[in-house]
């Protein structure tokens, strides 16, 4: 099968360094407009882009930890370290959309007129683009790696770009009406947006840390191949597979089973079956981490409980 033209570049690694060189050139241009225009809705905008920073900048920290291979202290190797940075993305989320609303307030008590919105204008919009652009090639990019590190930062990209689109509608209406009071209120409109994304971001980091199940696409065709195999086994009289258990840790899937044979069997000859469902269950999902428990058809391990037949998978 022919590769991607873009999949041997965009790594995670290389794609949240991108990120922190857009995030800091963003983040010069939306300063520049708050100078230029004193708009309370631009200076929002340019404190989401100093988050960017701070989160691309931890999260090409984390994507480094999370790649390195299992250790001794750390057996089923680093991924999990991708929703740290996910969660701490969110948590930065979150205080700029406060810093945000307490920056708008007092505007509506003392509206000030703005300045040199053309160029204040000009330079959000680029922005937007820069970040619309990267943003939508780091979340294609996380779904075909399984990065909630990328997904967490193109989330805040694209958030970003919405924002600004906010500000940028808000001011040509203050420009249009002289409405100055419309520049904090668009701000505080887009701090509550940022509030809910930062919420869904930790939410996230959080489902992920406690081990979630993999998703029900993947366990699909986890119960396909295993149903595949335990019916190609028919001449085993009372075989079953069950008590699959699945969990997901950033980029890698981890499944264990319960293969039950009859209790004469040699161990050689449990251990081949065992390894063919293995194999088999590889060939499927290369991604996944295997473990197959062989047990005797009238056993089951201490403290878990017996499966109903109809909920096993027998021949």
């Amino acid at each position: 099968m022919a590769t991607r033209p873009d999949s041997a570049w965009l790594t995670p690694h290389r794609l949240m360094a991108t990120s922190i060189a857009v995030a800091v050139l963003t983040l010069g241009f939306k300063t520049l407009a708050w100078w230029l225009t004193g708009s309370v809705g631009l200076l929002s905008d340019a404190l989401e882009s100093l988050v960017n920073v701070a989160g691309a900048t931890f999260g090409l920290w984390m994507v480094t930890v999370a790649a390195r291979p299992a250790d001794e202290d750390h057996p089923f190797g680093h991924d999990k370290a991708e929703y740290f940075s996910s969660g701490f993305e969110g948590i930065l989320i979150i205080v700029a959309a406060l810093a945000i609303v307490w920056a708008a307030l007092p505007r509506f008590w003392h509206p000030q007129p703005l300045q040199q919105l053309g160029p204040g204008l000009a330079l959000s919009v680029l922005s937007a683009v820069l970040n619309g652009a990267l943003g939508w090639i780091m979340l294609r990019a996380s779904r075909r790696h399984r990065s909630m590190a990328l997904e967490g930062d193109a989330r805040h990209l694209i958030t970003d770009v919405w924002t600004s689109a906010g500000v940028v509608l808000g001011l040509l209406l203050v420009m249009a009406t002289g409405w100055h009071w419309v520049d904090p209120a668009v701000a505080i409109v887009m701090a509550l947006n940022i509030l809910y994304e930062g919420g869904q971001l930790i939410w996230r980091s959080t489902q992920g840390l406690m081990d979630a199940a993999v998703e029900p696409e993947v366990q699909a065709q986890v119960d396909a191949v295993v149903g595949r195999f335990v019916q190609a086994q028919a001449a085993t009289p009372g075989l079953r597979v069950d008590h699959a258990m699945s969990r997901r840790a950033g980029q890698r899937l981890f499944l264990s089973v319960h293969l039950h044979l009859p209790a004469d069997w040699s161990l050689r000859r449990a251990a081949a079956l065992g390894g063919e469902l293995e194999r088999a269950l590889l060939a499927a999902l290369p991604q996944l981490h295997v473990s197959v428990q062989l047990l005797p058809l009238d056993t089951e391990p201490a403290g878990v409980p017996a499966v109903a037949e109809e909920d096993a998978c027998t021949p």
